[in-house]
């Protein structure tokens, strides 16, 4: 008869430790990022673009939802929400209680996944296989993404699912295009395809997934900054490694973060929420994050 080796008492007080850390400490540890980024015309007024990104809200996520509202003290010239914003069917008025000092700046969204689709349990090692979209099979939307919709319409945020937008953000003129969630074959670049204007002072290219075959369409349109989200930053993170996955096409190294995308400015944000059914990070504190767009450098 074989030996049962006992797992030691340290190692299970260990595990134990780092799943209270990642589920409890660090998931509430909300930041704000800052980038400064040189892409506008020389001489120009910097522009302050708030970014917030897979909140993946309940109606009990009080702390989540009062950091949110205190956001609306940096008075952004711009707000982009980048999808993933619900997780829940009676999450739509907590968003809205949430976002309420800042739908009266502009803005703009675009939907992810889980507006549509609420989240569904299953094994979490399935993470670490490859990208969720693989796997996913709901057809049909069980969320009020329509309410979700109208409630940032309604204020006068634009809704860039397909679509594009000129609008006027700290007096400065902004062409914005944005594609629906890749993530489940929504997105229709083609309804947005063409050179973006060159007289606007600043264009932007919004989606949820960072998928490079879109990176590189809004590149060769003349976007010169991209936004997106959806990656989480990987969620669940090694020291001194970084991401395990990314959950999609972008490579590990623009997991989360600014960095260049051909000619153009990509920001990849690593999101303020989890699903419900994985409440955890770890090396990956939740974030919204601060834009300072600047002139270009010579």
């Amino acid at each position: 008869m074989r030996k049962r080796t006992a797992i030691p008492l340290s190692l299970l007080a260990a595990g134990a430790a780092g799943l209270g850390y990642a589920s409890v400490i660090e998931r509430n540890w909300f930041r704000l990022r800052r980038f400064d980024v040189p892409v506008l015309a020389p001489g120009s007024r910097p522009l302050r673009i708030l970014q917030i990104s897979d909140l993946h809200l309940t109606p009990r996520r009080t702390r989540l939802i009062e950091w949110v509202r205190s956001l609306g003290a940096l008075e952004p010239d711009l707000v982009v929400n980048t999808g993933d914003s619900i997780a829940d069917a009676d999450a739509v008025p907590a968003l809205a209680h949430a976002l309420e000092p800042l739908l009266s700046r502009p803005g703009v969204f675009v939907y992810g996944s889980n507006d549509l689709y609420a989240p569904q349990p299953k094994n979490p090692a399935r993470y670490l296989m490859g990208p969720s979209s693989r796997t996913f099979k709901q057809r049909v939307p069980n969320l009020p993404w329509p309410e979700l919709g109208a409630m940032m319409t309604d204020a006068g945020w634009h809704d860039l699912n397909n679509a594009t937008a000129r609008l006027k953000a700290g007096e400065r003129d902004v062409f914005v295009g944005g594609i629906h969630d890749s993530h489940i074959n929504r997105d229709r670049y083609s309804e947005i395809a063409g050179p973006a204007p060159g007289d606007a002072d600043l264009r932007l290219g919004v989606m949820h997934s960072p998928e490079p075959r879109n990176l590189d369409l809004f590149a060769a349109d003349g976007y010169q900054l991209l936004l997106a989200g959806h990656t989480h930053g990987g969620q669940l993170c090694v020291p001194f490694y970084g991401a395990l996955v990314t959950n999609c096409g972008i490579d590990r190294e623009r997991v989360k973060g600014l960095h260049r995308h051909k000619d153009a400015y990509l920001h990849v944000s690593a999101g303020l929420g989890t699903s419900p059914y994985a409440p955890v990070r770890f090396a990956c504190p939740p974030e919204a994050t601060l834009l300072t767009l600047l002139p270009a450098r010579p």
